[in-house]
């Protein structure tokens, strides 16, 4: 680990002279002067006062070389369509987009709201944002009205560009609606909604503020529209956090350290070259789609995959051709999708060539140990999971192998990415743990470029959320749980606020998950906290079987039952006992894959789930309470 060690260090000790020398990566129109500002802590300033711009940092610096190389495939087995462009073309897309927003008003600093399915127009109004210096603001495609018209209040876009509809599993999702109804709700009146017409579902062109994309792009076909140089420190996005509570906090995002952030990790985390295809199987909703569906691929002059569709429709091998039609090098993905397709058929992954493929990498939740040994076994390529947040917007932890070829370790994402000064500490006196000791994972002052800057238009909830929650120090808290091994790694354990309280003893919902994972039996696991009257909370697991195994057999389904509980018994003593475990043919989940662990514990308690705008199947909420409903034996 010398060569790892050495650079991290080097990033930690001298932050100034590690990054003045990686911001040599992107193309800076006007100097720095200042790598780092840390006049008012814990606010970090990177690259002040030099000028750049994303959208040139992603396309225009690459026409010189790669104007015919593929820049964009697009691929939907929604609609069937498939769609390739080159950088030159991407280059004439975004110009076009470019153009009609501006002709719309949009200038520098105005927030324009993006609320599109998949569909290479995202892609096209997140780079004509950044050409324009204008502020975009992502919201993941078929959020409920209530959740836009929130966003909308506080973003407070002059311009929205959505689609007539999304699809997802075949079936169509109408946004107008949605977005007249937000709206209607929101107290911000936006003067235009740009509307781009895929013919799913009925245009409603009627309502005033509504513009037709299409002709306007035919009349800006040839403008090219000039980028914008904007000091580093200038807002790029806004992108608010799934899953927030009250007023929605928005995750503010710098221009200058965020190019310099994503070309560092394409060459010491994912290995990406120029010329490289990568498939990212996310949204662009979600942090990891803007960083590694668009920003990060582009700026390294990779081929980037984006794709509309699910894991297994139309079958399960869908990704795996993917890999094989288009050659792709890398690939990310979340571990919940590869849970989902290791249940399926295992010849339709040998069908495939698959020789193309470097790198599996895996990220969005914790990588059970059984799930990263069967598809470690079944690619025989090598799987590197990291670990981050929106917050972050790149790894915090990972296995640098573009640094250093350091050994996995099975459970662990890995070590600290160069510039990340992670800690694990002791919740209560906020001292750094001992090896091997479970404390909360927190980051040092200054955090690194790429970061967040601030909560968007709201600096003390930054300070009073992050900063403020560990005690005598002010430090970033990741409100993650996690242990440190001898070598650096570091294991998650959960979120802080994912704990049990089970007669005074304090369990992680992560630790008996990764126990039940472990049986053979076992294909997805959720466990939560219930109320309990005598014990303050109790666990229940929520398990979803592989195969076949206790089909139409009670008797069978409660020896399973009690055996697994019993294997929590013996990793972690009666206390941590599952008080109840619930058999279950699908759990809820989020379209990125994320487990609704609320919505679970809700219904298991008896209470209102509350609105889910982002459940994938809404049938599985059903399918919980049907099993709560019979003792889980059913």
């Amino acid at each position: 680990m010398t060569r790892y060690r050495d650079l991290h260090r080097r990033s930690i000790d001298n932050p100034e002279a590690f990054w003045r020398e990686e911001a040599r990566r992107i193309h800076w129109h006007t100097p720095f002067g200042t790598v780092l500002d840390r006049s008012k802590p814990p606010f970090a300033r990177w690259f002040v006062g030099g000028r750049t711009n994303l959208c040139h940092n992603a396309v225009d610096r690459h026409l010189a070389e790669r104007a015919q190389q593929n820049a964009l495939i697009y691929v939907s087995t929604e609609t069937g369509i498939e769609r390739h462009y080159t950088y030159a073309e991407l280059h004439g897309e975004i110009n076009r987009m470019a153009a009609v927003m501006r002709s719309l008003g949009v200038k520098r600093g105005d927030v324009v709201l993006i609320y599109l399915p998949m569909i290479p127009e995202a892609l096209f109004a997140m780079l004509a944002c950044a050409r324009l210096g204008a502020i975009h603001s992502v919201v993941f495609g078929g959020f409920a009205a209530p959740n836009l018209a929130a966003r909308i209040e506080d973003a407070k876009p002059m311009l929205i560009v959505t689609a007539d509809a999304g699809a997802r599993g075949g079936k169509v999702v109408d946004y107008t609606p949605l977005v007249d109804e937000a709206l209607a709700r929101a107290r911000h009146k936006t003067p235009h909604v740009l509307l781009i017409d895929r013919q799913l579902a009925p245009a409603r062109l009627n309502a005033p503020y509504l513009v037709a994309y299409e002709p306007l792009r035919e009349q800006f076909f040839d403008v090219h529209v000039p980028c914008e140089w904007l000091e580093s420190n200038e807002p790029s996005y806004v992108l608010y956090t799934s899953g927030t509570t009250g007023k929605p906090k928005g995750v503010q995002r710098d221009v200058g350290g965020y190019a310099v952030a994503l070309a560092v990790s394409m060459e010491y985390i994912f290995e990406g070259k120029a010329g490289d295809t990568m498939f990212t199987a996310s949204d662009i909703g979600w942090v990891v789609g803007h960083s590694y569906i668009v920003y990060a691929p582009l700026i390294a002059g990779l081929t980037t995959v984006m794709y509309e569709g699910t894991p297994i429709r139309p079958d399960g091998g869908i990704w795996w051709r993917l890999v094989e039609q288009h050659k792709i090098n890398l690939m990310f993905a979340a571990p919940t999708a590869l849970r989902v397709l290791k249940k399926q058929d295992p010849a339709l992954m040998k069908a495939a060539d698959l020789s193309s493929l470097r790198t599996l990498f895996l990220a969005g939740e914790p990588l059970d140990e059984p799930t990263a040994a069967w598809i470690t076994r079944a690619l025989n390529k090598p799987v590197i999971d990291n670990y981050w947040q929106t917050e972050s917007g790149w790894p915090m932890l990972a296995i640098p192998r573009g640094i250093e070829a350091l050994p996995t370790k099975l459970g662990s994402p890995g070590v600290p990415s160069v510039g990340y000064s992670l800690t694990v500490r002791n919740e209560l006196t906020g001292e750094p743990c001992a090896v091997g000791e479970k404390g909360v994972l927190t980051l040092d002052y200054p955090l690194p470029p790429g970061c967040m800057s601030t909560v968007w238009r709201d600096d003390k909830r930054f300070v009073d959320t992050y900063w403020s929650s560990v005690p005598n120090h002010q430090v970033y808290s990741t409100f993650d749980w996690g242990v440190q091994d001898e070598d650096g790694y570091v294991t998650i354990l959960g979120r802080t606020d994912d704990v049990i309280n089970v007669a005074g003893h304090r369990l992680g919902t992560r630790e008996i998950e990764e126990a039940l994972s472990s049986h053979a039996a076992v294909a997805e696991v959720a466990v939560v906290g219930v109320t309990d009257p005598v014990k303050g909370q109790v666990a229940m697991a929520f398990v979803v079987l592989r195969g076949a195994q206790g089909e139409g057999d009670p008797s069978e389904r409660a020896r399973l039952a009690a055996e697994l509980a019993m294997t929590v018994d013996r990793n972690f003593g009666s206390i941590a006992r599952p008080a109840r475990v619930v058999m279950v043919s699908m759990l809820p989940k989020t379209r990125s894959g994320k487990l609704l662990r609320r919505a679970i514990a809700a219904l298991a308690e008896g209470r209102d789930p509350g609105d889910l705008p982002t459940i994938e199947d809404p049938a599985a909420l059903q399918l919980v309470r049907d099993a709560l409903g019979d003792g889980g034996q059913n």
